[in-house]
């Protein structure tokens, strides 16, 4: 089975990522270009957070995770930090019932303390309405950080280690991840960085060890239903090693 996209190239069921993460890149840029204010950049690049949610959850994507709010962009300007904490609040108010009604569960992973009570409680509030939910999961990163996320884990492990319930021995690589915020699920499959830029900027530094990266030049806002099924496309012309050979991925397939 294929599903046939607008470039052209068929994705093949079985090629298909199961976890997409996504850095939601160019809402500012994509204002500046229009003359309009950053806040109108955010407003638009909702649009496309709504377009592309919908995509995934139509092609079978297991979980989406979306970069929403770094643990760096607190050093941005005042009246721009306030008005994407409005429109965040804003979209869990409006938006939250339709992940419901579509059967998505809601997940929001980061550093809940430096939000506003009100906006804390809308967190909980949205993600107690859609936890039972079994269709596509719908992770949102906001005031995260990927070294935030390591030792939030590590002192975890730590504590664990202090109390007597673990020797230092008995840490390994999967004990770590167990208590990363996202650590029980998948591994992201592809990574998709927006507006041209091509770093990872604090972003599951843990978990992109192995994960393929999908660079677009499209600003966040234009980054709509044909250029999520175009990523889909070029995913599915990788091929992924985790460090083996091509002669030996090529020989499991044949088994």
């Amino acid at each position: 089975m294929t599903v046939r996209v607008s470039a052209q190239i068929p994705v093949s069921a079985g090629s298909r990522p199961r976890h997409i993460a996504i850095i939601m890149d160019g809402n500012n840029r994509w204002a500046r270009a229009r003359n309009l204010t950053g806040a109108s950049g955010h407003k638009a690049g909702v649009k496309a957070v709504r377009a592309v949610v919908e995509t995934c959850a139509r092609e079978g994507i297991e979980v989406l995770t979306l970069f929403a709010f770094s643990s760096e962009n607190w050093r941005r300007p005042e009246e721009e930090v306030t008005a994407l904490m409005r429109l965040f609040l804003f979209a869990l108010e409006r938006e939250v019932k339709k992940l419901h009604r579509n059967n998505i569960r809601l997940r929001i992973v980061g550093d809940r303390s430096a939000f506003s009570e009100k906006l804390q409680r809308h967190m909980e509030q949205a993600e107690a309405l859609t936890r039972d939910n079994s269709g596509m999961t719908l992770v949102i990163a906001a005031n995260y950080g990927g070294h935030w996320d390591i030792t939030q884990a590590t002192q975890t492990v730590a504590a664990m280690v202090h109390a007597g319930e673990l020797e230092p021995s008995d840490i390994t690589d999967d004990l770590i991840q167990q208590h990363l915020v996202i650590g029980d699920l998948p591994m992201p499959d592809l990574m998709i960085r927006t507006a041209g830029e091509q770093r990872i900027s604090n972003f599951l530094l843990w978990h992109l060890a192995y994960t393929e990266l999908y660079f677009s030049e499209v600003y966040w806002p234009d980054f709509r239903e044909n250029e999520m099924l175009k990523a889909l496309a070029a995913y599915a012309c990788r091929k992924r090693r985790f460090g083996q050979t091509d002669d030996q991925i090529d020989r499991l397939k044949m088994t």
